[in-house]
């Protein structure tokens, strides 16, 4: 060997060794974590879920996406030849995985084998003892509290004591007279009487369409759990209804949306609720298909506030001009005009839609009121932008548990500060990544399917016990029908149970 070249082997000889010492370690199918849900054969779900956090040789979580292939998920039947299961392994970029899986038919056990080349993750195969049910199986869970424990309900939700705390009593057959002499001329309402888990409704006034949206939650429930006798009225517009001060005789009324000024009984909005009835159906935006479109790594993301609507508020018209004259700040324009006359002058021409998943291409998300509180924040919660919430009036179920400058940045209610909160995130930008992190989490933790169950079931659970009278099937009312499932019937073990006793 020459001389000269000794020492420039050993130098490649070194950088090989130390390249190996610094090579990241492989990721570990034993080490690797798996949970959720969807691991529990007794929590039905229209779209079950689970996760998966990839972790490697050395026991440490991964940060980053290992790749959108890493993980092989598959649910067979061992007694079905063929399994009716639609799966998707979503990449939450972030070194975790959310797996759903929707059944279209019920089975006797599942197991899902969970793979990472072809080697077993965790406890793979995890075992679901049956019967499995889908979604569309009737078996409601006759006892209330072994539901609430089996969905890992949380003992309370604040909102609900809250809008309780107004009615010492419900006097169901006092409301069915006067709510509907009181509100049923100008507004449109449903009253609903559940009564032996069967569900029966009567409508007031012209606009009843939104009625599909409290049906279909109520339907889906009743297959679920055995709902207690229950009667109630349902606010299908937009604004919250009641007005009184508590001093004076307050009737309830069950809202999508509440106020500062009214005294409405909060629901999840028919928006997030019908997201999750129909999860891997016919919506293409939900909680857990956000959590797979985050957009870009948050340094590559546009260091603008970015914003599209319509023009259902004065102040939506404030930020679109808003944006035309600080075009480096803020992104705002409209998608359309209903409400106000289009001045292209003022606001600039129309623009295309824009996928909701592309919003998250910006760092800052704005936030600002509709006609009522905007229901998009669920879902911009939910992804790794930081949300500039405007302060407001209105809210909805879960707004008295988000903190400012914890869970998102506020800002005024007439956006006078809009500016100044945008450039502080710039020069704040790991205190506001911290933030839009922070919204990510409570999102997760508090606004997925199982637990917008939980607060319907909890809601209806409270309001019973205050009724004084009895609910009643009132003249005019009709049954709501569960829907036919003629190709795919499931045998519920509960009646035949029941049958043998």
């Amino acid at each position: 060997m020459s001389p000269r070249l000794a020492p420039v082997l050993l130098l490649l000889l070194c950088l090989e060794v130390s390249g190996h010492e610094e090579a990241e370690p492989a990721l570990s199918a034993a080490r690797t974590l798996v949970w959720g849900p969807g691991l529990e054969a007794d929590m039905v779900l229209p779209a079950r879920f689970f996760y998966i956090q990839a972790v490697d040789g050395s026991g440490r979580n991964l940060t980053a996406s290992p790749g959108e292939k890493t993980f092989d998920v598959k649910i067979v039947s061992p007694v079905e030849p063929f399994t009716r299961i639609w799966i998707q392994v979503l990449d939450r970029q972030d070194g975790s995985f959310l797996v759903r899986y929707r059944m279209y038919a019920t089975y006797t056990d599942l197991h899902i084998h969970i793979l990472l080349q072809n080697k077993h993750v965790a406890k793979s195969p995890f075992i679901l003892k049956g019967p499995v049910y889908h979604e569309g199986c009737h078996c409601p869970q006759p006892s209330g509290s072994e539901w609430e424990a089996r969905m890992h309900c949380p003992q309370s939700f604040p909102q609900i004591d809250r809008d309780l705390s107004f009615y010492a009593s419900v006097d169901p057959d006092a409301n069915a007279q006067e709510i509907p002499q009181r509100f049923g001329q100008r507004q449109s309402l449903c009253h609903y009487t559940i009564k032996d888990n069967k569900i029966y409704v009567e409508t007031f006034g012209e606009h009843v369409g939104f009625r599909i949206f409290m049906d279909a939650i109520l339907l889906s429930l009743t297959r679920k759990v055995r709902l207690p006798d229950i009667e109630f009225f349902v606010n299908l517009g937009d604004w919250p209804l009641e007005k009184r001060k508590p001093t004076e005789k307050i009737h309830p009324i069950f809202s999508w949306c509440g106020s500062n000024n009214t005294r409405d009984i909060v629901m999840p909005t028919y928006d997030l609720t019908e997201s999750v009835l129909e999860t891997m159906g016919r919506v293409s935006l939900d909680m857990m298909s956000v959590q797979a479109n985050t957009g870009p790594p948050w340094p590559q993301k546009n260091a603008t506030a970015f914003w599209r609507g319509r023009d259902s508020r004065q102040e939506r018209l404030e930020l679109v001009k808003l944006s035309r004259a600080h075009p480096d700040a803020v992104d705002a324009a409209f998608t359309n005009f209903f409400f106000f006359k289009h001045d292209e002058s003022l606001y600039g021409p129309l623009v295309k839609h824009v996928s909701f998943f592309d919003f998250f291409k910006y760092k800052y998300q704005i936030n600002i009121d509709g006609t009522v509180a905007a229901y998009r924040l669920p879902y911009l919660l939910a992804g790794d932008s930081v949300v500039l919430k405007q302060d407001s009036g209105y809210y909805e179920h879960f707004y008295n548990e988000l903190r400012p400058w914890e869970h998102y940045i506020p800002i005024r209610a007439d956006l006078g500060d809009l500016l100044e909160k945008i450039q502080w995130a710039r020069d704040h930008d790991e205190e506001a990544k911290k933030i839009a992190l922070a919204g990510q989490r409570f999102a997760r933790a508090n606004l997925m399917g199982d637990r917008i169950f939980c607060y319907y079931y909890k809601l209806f659970k409270a309001y019973a016990k205050l009724q004084v009278t009895e609910p009643k099937v009132r003249e005019g009312m009709e049954l709501v029908e569960q829907p036919a499932d003629d190709l795919f019937p499931c045998y519920c073990h509960r009646t035949r149970a029941k049958d043998e006793l």
